[in-house]
């Protein structure tokens, strides 16, 4: 679940969320440690968005970054998550030769949580990216109840979704369903 504030977070949680990645498009280093001390203790997988600095210094257990962001090489010596993004098949062998343990791929259908993404991938896009890593890959953009079992379906290990991250007990029976 990529949210912007605990609150969100606490009830992705609740609902059965396992990963919570803290997404402040803008905010600078000290505004993302402020905002994501409280996500130590939400019992999930945390993960900062962006920001290398940000994850290191609030000891996330993971950092994801954008296809033009900085860090993969520091999130790697540091020993913490690395999640990277991509939207070809292409991308996500690069991804993975750079070190990532899981690629986020996408945007998987038309998001708007995102004003500058990618062309929609699609399905095929997404099994495609599936089929040519080794790793785990999330499906994002666009994701929510109603086809996040679609994705699983395509062989994504997971989805990651924005809007509909205080719906997470639909979002998780529809991937259980999917299993």
């Amino acid at each position: 679940m990529l949210v912007e504030d605990v609150e969100t977070a606490r009830a992705a949680v609740a609902g059965g969320a396992t990963v919570v990645q803290l997404r402040r498009k803008g905010a600078s280093t000290d505004e993302l440690v402020e905002a994501a001390r409280p996500f130590r203790e939400l019992g999930a997988t945390f993960v900062v968005n962006d920001d290398i600095d940000a994850a290191l210094l609030v000891e996330a257990d993971g950092v994801h970054l954008g296809r033009d962001d900085e860090g993969a090489e520091r999130a790697r010596k540091a020993g913490i998550l690395l999640g990277l993004s991509a939207s070809s098949v292409e991308e996500a062998r690069d991804a993975e030769r750079r070190g990532a343990d899981y690629i986020g791929a996408g945007p998987v259908w038309v998001t708007p949580s995102k004003a500058d993404a990618d062309p929609p991938i699609g399905l095929g896009g997404l099994r495609e990216i599936c089929a040519a890593v080794d790793g785990p890959v999330v499906a994002i953009g666009g994701v929510d109840a109603t086809n996040a079992a679609d994705c699983i379906r395509a062989g994504a290990a997971g989805v990651a979704v924005i809007r509909a991250a205080r719906d997470a007990a639909a979002l998780r029976a529809a991937i259980d369903a999917a299993l």
